[in-house]
């Protein structure tokens, strides 16, 4: 560990990023996110239906501005042991639940994985992962625009950013599938480089009619979060994922951050706007009650009138209160929803801490 004692340590022994606060107040996090250009046809909208993914491309077509020093300022209470934040009044984290209110996706069905090092012969028929490329995408790849089993954003939007006027119907299910793998790599499943999208999605969209049996609400919240727990660590600025879904549950879920003008509700929940900076942010969550958050937040009679009622079906709620791991690729993430259980109306009995640090000085003496 260290020998500092208003240092915080993780159980993993790396230093936590709100062990520094007093020696770097001005420390932000940097957000690696690329707002996709591709526009979304109407041709496009029964395959993201089947796909599952219709309500995610809505959201998309809104310009969405991260507010990076309040996410900054949430970072800093984030436990990776746990996956909680931990506040004044209490742990609170991001669960299924507010995945399906706030993104409009589907939290069951089968787990997104596959097996990425033997991707040749993962793919059908044991064809190479760029001849299915072109197959399914009607395109060659170049060879500068290729990173590993990636292609470079600027690119591949470039190539697929305009379905030609009369096109046939194949044609069109080539570009629906490039925007798919667009929508996943940019929205959901965006890395720190900010600019490739990954080839893993080939087997999914080659058969868009399967694309909805698949759990992609699980496997967004597992991606977000690795990305907040690998962002916890003092020496790492930047955050991926699905940045979307953090910013909008804080907003919904701390109504005292919210912007003004922020209370229209619609469907999907998610939405954002610009704020204050980080030190600003860092003192009001200081000041934060257990009032100040809101547990029971889709009982609310303005949340139900606009909820599509896809996501209120049995097969999908039953798994909101399951403490279960939640699954993308190689990512396994727990979804510890014991430790959070007045987000149900339930009460929330004691539970030991083991933290392998020593006390962190208040941070209200920056």
């Amino acid at each position: 560990m260290g020998d500092n004692p208003d240092r915080l340590y993780r159980l993993d022994g790396v230093a936590h990023i709100v062990g520094v606060i007093n020696e770097e107040p001005q420390r932000c996090i940097l957000s690696m996110r690329r707002q996709q250009v591709m526009r979304l046809d109407e041709r496009y909208v029964p395959y993201l239906q089947i796909a599952g993914l219709y309500h995610l491309a809505r959201l998309n077509e809104r310009w969405f501005r991260l507010d990076e020093p309040l996410v900054s300022a949430f970072v800093e209470q984030w436990r990776p042991e746990t996956h909680t934040f931990h506040m004044p009044f209490g742990k609170c984290t991001i669960i299924r639940q507010d995945v399906a209110y706030q993104l409009g996706l589907s939290v069951d069905g089968r787990y997104v994985s596959g097996c990425l090092t033997d991707f040749q012969t993962y793919i059908q028929g044991g064809r190479p992962a760029w001849v299915w490329f072109q197959e399914l995408l009607g395109v060659l790849r170049p060879a500068n625009q290729i990173q590993k089993f990636a292609v470079n954003c600027s690119w591949f939007q470039e190539m697929f950013g305009e379905c030609p006027e009369g096109a046939d119907e194949e044609i069109v299910r080539r570009y629906a599938r490039a925007y798919i793998m667009m929508l996943l790599g940019t929205q959901l499943f965006a890395d720190k480089s900010g600019n490739r999208i990954h080839i893993r999605w080939l087997p999914y969209v080659a058969r868009l009619e399967n694309m909805g049996g698949y759990s992609w609400g699980s496997a967004s919240l597992a991606w977000l979060y690795r990305c907040m727990c690998r962002v916890a660590n003092r020496h790492v600025v930047k955050l991926a994922g699905p940045l979307q879904l953090l910013q909008s549950w804080i907003f919904w879920r701390f109504p005292g951050f919210r912007p003004t003008g922020y209370d229209t509700f619609s469907w999907p929940l998610a939405s954002s706007e610009k704020g204050p900076r980080v030190q600003m942010w860092r003192l009001k969550i200081d000041l934060l009650q257990a009032g100040d958050f809101i547990w029971m937040l889709y009982s609310s009679p303005d949340v139900l009138q606009v909820v599509h009622p896809n996501v209120l079906e049995p097969r999908h709620t039953a798994l909101w209160q399951c403490v279960t791991t939640l699954i993308y690729f190689a990512v396994v993430e727990w979804h510890l929803i014991d430790r959070v259980l007045p987000q149900f109306g339930g009460v929330q009995m004691q539970q030991a801490v083991c933290w392998s640090s020593r006390p962190v000085q208040s941070r209200r003496a920056t």
